[in-house]
């Protein structure tokens, strides 16, 4: 896929790194300024540090780390075959597997050199912000992915065998230095809002991620007995605190779809967009959301059952307290939800964008029956690689959860809290307003059940949060980090459902009075104007010819080893290169 930032760096200061840890640490930016001449004007700085936009932050496509804006796929997003983290066959790799560090090369040379073109410090100082925003981006994935890592704040000379050989730091340190480099940038950026480029709300946002997430990574892993899991929490909160007050961000809902069409708008919107990877017809920058949730090229993606059970009714009442919730039919079982549901996958009476022409879900395109919609712009996107609409890195509904959940992990909450935090994000479709004492009064069971390490007076806020934020932020690839911080990998290993069905035969999934699909067992009907699908091939029933929920991947078993999984692997060849490294626990 094509894709970058809307502005285009020179091509010289697009720096290919390859090779191993060694290579990546000691080699020069391969450049065309001369290290002795570099960063005499402020156009050089400029151009250097955009470069870390393109290769360090998401795109759509998924890389060796996973990192990807709307290509999720754990238990929000059902396709029809699994990653290897869900299926427990991750192995040690030899090389890769997200250990990489050419980019902290290139950030590191920067750092160390911004003023070497004699630049007064009044113009350097709002770049080497940026640059050490990135440092900061890069040692938290790195951090969340691995643990401890090498802390590496300087450019390694090719003689510098101590550093080369150096082990890993201990994840405490790491991570002081990365709120030292956050802070620096926090106090040092552009105060300005840019939706392109990284700011001070931009920093804060990032702090206030990297807090919540170490924070409550600290709480719940008590195996690897990490101290001041409530100083990150507490960060969190200023962090948040600061932007919510001080940035003037706010929540977009100037639509009849606004959910919907905060992620289909062609144009960013700067109000609560704080960073979006953006693309364009005109300069040919596409990526393929369309095509993705059309065809069945990319896994015919959908949402899990459980996720769509969490989704509230419109006036604030649980689904799933709802007698035989479980057996309802689709087109009963959303109605009256949560208009985000609507504004997510296809629900009776969708149509696209810029059409009036009703459309049911297509099994073809989804294997849980519940189409995802998310991002998905009008027709004329729908080819291969045609999609341009903007991708968001960090908004400001992201933060405003980051808060409450926070405060709720702290013990501070507040309904005052609330009442600027989820209440913002449910207002923009028009939900009822979160009662943070009925929500301890009464537990959700259903969620209880799942999120299996929340206790205390605060159980009931907290299970609420969470179905906040895996509601809002569906497709926005934080799934697999909000389930490792929490202690919840389990969760990927109960089998994954769509659609519910009473058995084989007609069904009408629009709720215009026609049967749209027809599931069938022996030999293929053949009345004209409907979908087949062939019961044991096509798709799957938990009680066969007696119906049940869609089953997806039934003969493909899900592992999650608590003891070790919550960490990647390190490459075994980076352990050869330097035995100092070790592995990660339990991974032999």
């Amino acid at each position: 896929m094509k894709r970058q930032f809307i502005y285009i760096t020179l091509p010289v200061l697009l720096l290919v790194m390859t090779g191993c840890k060694k290579d990546f640490l000691d080699r020069q930016p391969l450049s065309q300024i001369s290290p002795t001449t570099a960063f005499r004007s402020e156009t050089e700085l400029s151009l250097y540090v955009r470069s870390f936009y393109d290769r360090m932050l998401p795109n759509a496509d998924n890389d060796d780390r996973g990192f990807s804006l709307y290509n999720e796929g754990i238990d929000n997003v059902i396709k029809n075959s699994l990653p290897v983290e869900l299926t427990g066959n991750r192995t040690i790799p030899v090389s890769g597997g997200g250990w990489s560090w050419g980019e902290l090369r290139n950030v590191n040379y920067f750092i160390q050199n911004h003023q070497r073109g004699g630049l007064d410090a009044s113009i350097t100082k709002k770049y080497l912000a940026v640059a050490k925003f990135f440092r900061a981006y890069f040692y938290f994935n790195m951090v969340a992915r691995f643990g401890d890592v090498p802390w590496y704040g300087k450019v390694i000379e090719p003689n510098d065998t101590v550093s080369l050989q150096k082990p890993r730091d201990p994840r405490t340190l790491i991570m002081d230095s990365v709120l030292a480099d956050i802070d620096f940038a926090i106090a040092n950026a552009e105060t300005s809002r840019k939706v392109a480029e990284v700011t001070k709300w931009t920093a804060l946002a990032l702090k206030s991620r990297i807090c919540l997430f170490e924070g409550t990574f600290r709480r719940y892993h008590t195996e690897f007995s990490l101290p001041d899991a409530d100083k990150f929490l507490n960060e969190c909160v200023k962090a948040s605190e600061d932007l919510i007050t001080n940035g003037g961000y706010s929540i977009f809902k100037g639509s009849a779809q606004p959910y919907r069409d905060l992620f289909a708008s062609y144009a960013v919107n700067p109000n609560e967009v704080l960073l979006a990877r953006q693309y364009s017809s005109s300069l040919q920058l596409f990526h393929n959301v369309n095509y993705y949730t059309i065809t069945p090229s990319y896994g015919k993606p959908g949402l899990e059952k459980k996720l769509v059970n969490s989704y509230l009714m419109a006036d604030g009442s649980r689904f799933t307290d709802i007698d035989r919730y479980d057996t309802l039919p689709f087109a009963k079982e959303t109605v009256s939800r949560d208009p985000r549901l609507a504004q997510t996958i296809r629900t009776p009476g969708y149509t696209r964008i810029n059409s009036t022409v009703k459309r049911f879900p297509d099994f073809g395109a989804t294997v849980t029956g519940y189409h995802v919609t998310k991002y998905v712009t009008g027709e004329a996107d729908d080819s291969f690689t045609k999609s341009y609409n903007p991708l968001m890195i960090f908004r400001f509904a992201e933060v405003l959860l980051n808060l409450a959940e926070a405060k709720a992990e702290l013990g501070t909450l507040q309904q005052s809290d609330i009442d600027k935090t989820i209440r913002l994000t449910r207002d923009r479709v028009g939900m009822p307003n979160l009662d943070m004492a009925a929500a301890n009064a009464s537990p959700d069971a259903y969620l209880a059940a799942q999120y299996k390490n929340v206790s205390g007076s605060n159980k009931g806020v907290i299970l609420e949060i969470r179905r906040e934020r895996r509601v809002e932020f569906v497709m926005e690839n934080f799934r697999w980090n909000d389930l490792m911080r929490w202690k919840e990998g389990h969760l990927i290993t109960q089998p994954f459902k769509g659609m519910y069905f009473n058995g084989i035969g007609k069904f009408d999934l629009d709720a215009d009075g026609k049967a749209d699909i027809w599931i069938y067992n022996g030999t293929k009907p053949t009345e004209p104007g409907l979908h087949y699908l062939k019961l044991g091939t096509e798709i799957e029933l938990e009680n066969g010819v007696n119906g049940g929920n869609v089953l997806i991947n039934k003969n493909i078993s899900k592992k999650f080893d608590e003891t070790k999984d919550y960490l990647y692997p390190v490459p075994s060849g980076e352990i050869q290169l330097n035995p100092a490294l070790k592995q990660n626990p339990n991974w032999k």
